[in-house]
Protein backbone atom coordinates (compact mmCIF):
# COMPACT_ATOMS: atom_id res chain seq x y z
CA UNK A 1 0.00 0.00 0.00
CA UNK A 2 0.99 3.95 -0.61
CA UNK A 3 2.95 5.28 1.85
CA UNK A 4 1.66 6.90 4.92
CA UNK A 5 1.84 10.69 4.32
CA UNK A 6 1.49 11.85 7.23
CA UNK A 7 -1.41 14.82 7.13
CA UNK A 8 -4.75 14.49 8.18
CA UNK A 9 -6.09 15.73 4.72
CA UNK A 10 -9.00 13.36 2.43
CA UNK A 11 -6.87 13.95 -0.42
CA UNK A 12 -3.59 12.55 1.40
CA UNK A 13 -5.98 9.78 2.37
CA UNK A 14 -7.62 8.75 -0.32
CA UNK A 15 -3.90 9.05 -2.19
CA UNK A 16 -2.51 6.38 -0.13
CA UNK A 17 -5.68 4.20 -1.09
CA UNK A 18 -5.40 3.98 -4.76
CA UNK A 19 -2.60 6.58 -5.63
CA UNK A 20 0.06 4.02 -5.90
CA UNK A 21 1.07 3.03 -9.78
CA UNK A 22 -1.89 0.92 -12.03
CA UNK A 23 -4.26 1.40 -8.97
CA UNK A 24 -6.38 3.67 -10.55
CA UNK A 25 -6.38 1.85 -13.76
CA UNK A 26 -7.42 -1.00 -12.38
CA UNK A 27 -10.47 0.62 -10.90
CA UNK A 28 -10.90 1.65 -14.69
CA UNK A 29 -10.96 -2.16 -15.69
CA UNK A 30 -13.44 -2.78 -12.57
CA UNK A 31 -15.54 -0.14 -13.39
CA UNK A 32 -16.22 -2.22 -16.58
CA UNK A 33 -17.80 -5.32 -14.57
CA UNK A 34 -16.28 -8.37 -12.71
CA UNK A 35 -12.55 -9.44 -14.40
CA UNK A 36 -10.83 -12.01 -14.11
CA UNK A 37 -7.10 -12.07 -13.33
CA UNK A 38 -6.16 -12.49 -16.62
CA UNK A 39 -9.13 -10.38 -17.69
CA UNK A 40 -6.86 -7.71 -16.06
CA UNK A 41 -3.71 -9.16 -17.04
CA UNK A 42 -4.47 -8.56 -20.67
CA UNK A 43 -6.04 -5.38 -20.45
CA UNK A 44 -3.11 -3.86 -18.52
CA UNK A 45 -0.19 -5.40 -20.51
CA UNK A 46 2.46 -4.00 -19.55
CA UNK A 47 2.06 -4.27 -15.78
CA UNK A 48 3.68 -7.47 -13.92
CA UNK A 49 2.42 -10.17 -12.51
CA UNK A 50 3.69 -9.68 -9.30
CA UNK A 51 2.47 -6.27 -8.94
CA UNK A 52 -0.96 -6.71 -10.45
CA UNK A 53 -1.43 -9.61 -7.12
CA UNK A 54 0.09 -6.93 -4.90
CA UNK A 55 -1.91 -3.91 -6.15
CA UNK A 56 -5.31 -6.39 -6.55
CA UNK A 57 -4.60 -7.39 -2.86
CA UNK A 58 -3.63 -3.76 -1.10
CA UNK A 59 -7.24 -3.02 -3.18
CA UNK A 60 -9.02 -5.66 -1.54
CA UNK A 61 -7.41 -4.64 2.31
CA UNK A 62 -8.64 -1.06 1.93
CA UNK A 63 -12.57 -1.94 0.91
CA UNK A 64 -12.15 -1.03 -2.81
CA UNK A 65 -12.25 -4.18 -4.31
CA UNK A 66 -13.59 -7.87 -3.34
CA UNK A 67 -13.05 -11.55 -4.99
CA UNK A 68 -15.81 -13.92 -5.76
CA UNK A 69 -16.29 -17.40 -6.96
CA UNK A 70 -18.93 -17.54 -10.31
CA UNK A 71 -21.01 -20.35 -10.09
CA UNK A 72 -21.07 -23.54 -12.08
CA UNK A 73 -20.64 -23.85 -15.26
CA UNK A 74 -17.77 -20.85 -14.70
CA UNK A 75 -16.87 -21.47 -11.61
CA UNK A 76 -13.80 -18.70 -12.00
CA UNK A 77 -12.28 -16.24 -9.13
CA UNK A 78 -13.14 -12.64 -10.24
CA UNK A 79 -12.13 -9.61 -9.09
CA UNK A 80 -15.11 -6.74 -8.59
CA UNK A 81 -15.53 -3.74 -6.81
CA UNK A 82 -17.09 -3.07 -3.89
CA UNK A 83 -20.37 0.16 -3.34
CA UNK A 84 -17.09 2.04 -2.16
CA UNK A 85 -14.88 1.03 -5.25
CA UNK A 86 -18.05 2.20 -7.49
CA UNK A 87 -18.00 5.21 -5.57
CA UNK A 88 -15.19 6.17 -7.57
CA UNK A 89 -16.88 6.33 -11.03
CA UNK A 90 -17.24 9.98 -10.83
CA UNK A 91 -13.94 10.95 -9.47
CA UNK A 92 -12.77 8.77 -13.06
CA UNK A 93 -15.07 10.86 -14.67
CA UNK A 94 -13.55 14.40 -13.71
CA UNK A 95 -9.83 12.67 -14.18
CA UNK A 96 -10.64 11.58 -17.47
CA UNK A 97 -12.36 14.91 -18.59
CA UNK A 98 -8.83 16.87 -16.88
CA UNK A 99 -6.62 14.60 -18.78
CA UNK A 100 -8.25 14.75 -21.95
CA UNK A 101 -7.26 18.56 -21.53
CA UNK A 102 -3.86 17.53 -22.69
CA UNK A 103 -4.23 14.19 -24.24
CA UNK A 104 -3.56 14.39 -28.54
CA UNK A 105 -5.78 13.02 -30.62
CA UNK A 106 -4.92 9.36 -31.27
CA UNK A 107 -2.48 8.66 -34.45
CA UNK A 108 -3.70 6.56 -37.30
CA UNK A 109 -1.52 4.00 -36.06
CA UNK A 110 -2.40 3.92 -32.22
CA UNK A 111 -3.12 0.58 -30.59
CA UNK A 112 -6.44 1.75 -28.98
CA UNK A 113 -7.61 -1.35 -26.66
CA UNK A 114 -10.55 -3.50 -27.12
CA UNK A 115 -13.94 -1.66 -26.12
CA UNK A 116 -12.20 1.41 -25.89
CA UNK A 117 -15.66 3.17 -27.31
CA UNK A 118 -18.12 1.44 -24.92
CA UNK A 119 -15.99 3.06 -22.18
CA UNK A 120 -15.70 6.42 -23.62
CA UNK A 121 -19.24 6.66 -23.87
CA UNK A 122 -20.57 5.74 -20.56
CA UNK A 123 -17.29 8.33 -19.40
CA UNK A 124 -18.18 11.46 -21.19
CA UNK A 125 -21.56 11.17 -22.39
CA UNK A 126 -24.04 8.37 -20.76
CA UNK A 127 -24.12 10.39 -17.23
CA UNK A 128 -25.39 13.50 -18.84
CA UNK A 129 -26.79 12.11 -21.98
CA UNK A 130 -30.81 13.20 -23.58
CA UNK A 131 -32.78 10.81 -23.96
CA UNK A 132 -32.39 9.05 -27.14
CA UNK A 133 -30.57 6.14 -28.90
CA UNK A 134 -27.31 7.03 -30.37
CA UNK A 135 -25.00 4.53 -32.56
CA UNK A 136 -21.41 5.19 -32.70
CA UNK A 137 -19.37 3.35 -35.80
CA UNK A 138 -15.58 4.60 -34.63
CA UNK A 139 -12.53 2.66 -36.30
CA UNK A 140 -12.92 -0.80 -35.90
CA UNK A 141 -15.46 0.11 -32.59
CA UNK A 142 -19.04 0.13 -32.55
CA UNK A 143 -21.18 0.58 -29.48
CA UNK A 144 -24.25 2.60 -28.87
CA UNK A 145 -25.66 5.06 -26.15
CA UNK A 146 -29.52 4.61 -25.26
CA UNK A 147 -31.28 7.17 -22.94
CA UNK A 148 -28.11 7.38 -20.83
CA UNK A 149 -26.94 3.83 -20.93
CA UNK A 150 -23.18 2.70 -22.85
CA UNK A 151 -23.59 -0.66 -24.33
CA UNK A 152 -21.48 -2.69 -26.81
CA UNK A 153 -22.23 -3.45 -30.20
CA UNK A 154 -25.54 -1.73 -31.98
CA UNK A 155 -29.08 -1.05 -31.42
CA UNK A 156 -32.56 -1.67 -33.47
CA UNK A 157 -33.16 1.59 -35.36
CA UNK A 158 -31.40 4.13 -33.31
CA UNK A 159 -32.35 7.86 -33.27
CA UNK A 160 -28.82 8.56 -35.08
CA UNK A 161 -25.94 6.44 -36.44
CA UNK A 162 -22.03 8.41 -36.01
CA UNK A 163 -19.81 7.24 -38.14
CA UNK A 164 -15.54 8.60 -37.96
CA UNK A 165 -12.32 7.51 -37.33
CA UNK A 166 -10.89 7.38 -33.90
CA UNK A 167 -9.27 10.90 -34.56
CA UNK A 168 -12.34 12.44 -36.14
CA UNK A 169 -14.35 11.51 -33.49
CA UNK A 170 -11.60 12.75 -30.57
CA UNK A 171 -12.43 16.15 -33.05
CA UNK A 172 -15.81 16.08 -32.66
CA UNK A 173 -16.15 15.67 -29.19
CA UNK A 174 -13.07 18.31 -28.48
CA UNK A 175 -13.23 21.15 -31.15
CA UNK A 176 -16.81 20.57 -32.45
CA UNK A 177 -15.40 19.88 -35.81
CA UNK A 178 -17.15 17.80 -37.99
CA UNK A 179 -14.58 16.87 -41.38
CA UNK A 180 -14.63 13.32 -41.40
CA UNK A 181 -17.36 12.39 -39.10
CA UNK A 182 -20.99 11.16 -41.08
CA UNK A 183 -24.26 11.60 -39.55
CA UNK A 184 -27.38 9.83 -39.98
CA UNK A 185 -30.65 11.14 -38.27
CA UNK A 186 -31.18 13.53 -35.39
CA UNK A 187 -27.93 15.66 -35.85
CA UNK A 188 -29.95 18.09 -33.70
CA UNK A 189 -29.98 15.26 -30.90
CA UNK A 190 -26.34 14.68 -31.97
CA UNK A 191 -25.50 18.61 -30.97
CA UNK A 192 -27.55 17.97 -27.75
CA UNK A 193 -24.91 15.10 -26.16
CA UNK A 194 -22.17 16.52 -27.05
CA UNK A 195 -23.23 20.25 -25.72
CA UNK A 196 -23.79 18.77 -22.30
CA UNK A 197 -20.66 16.58 -22.38
CA UNK A 198 -18.53 19.39 -23.23
CA UNK A 199 -15.34 19.63 -22.09
CA UNK A 200 -13.63 22.56 -20.83
CA UNK A 201 -13.21 25.55 -23.21
CA UNK A 202 -9.24 25.86 -23.20
CA UNK A 203 -9.79 21.92 -23.44
CA UNK A 204 -6.92 20.99 -25.56
CA UNK A 205 -3.36 22.47 -23.96
CA UNK A 206 -1.15 20.10 -25.82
Amino acid sequence: MAKHYEQYCPVAHALELVGERWSLLIVRELLKGPRRYTDLAEALPRIGTNVLAARLKDLEGCGIVAKRRLPPPTPAQVYELTPYGVALKPVMRELARWGLRSLPAPGDDEALAPGWLRGALDTFFAPVAPDGSFQFRVGDEEAALVDGEAAAGSVDDPDVIVEATPAAFYYLFVERRWDGVEVEGDRELLERLLEAAAPADDAVLA
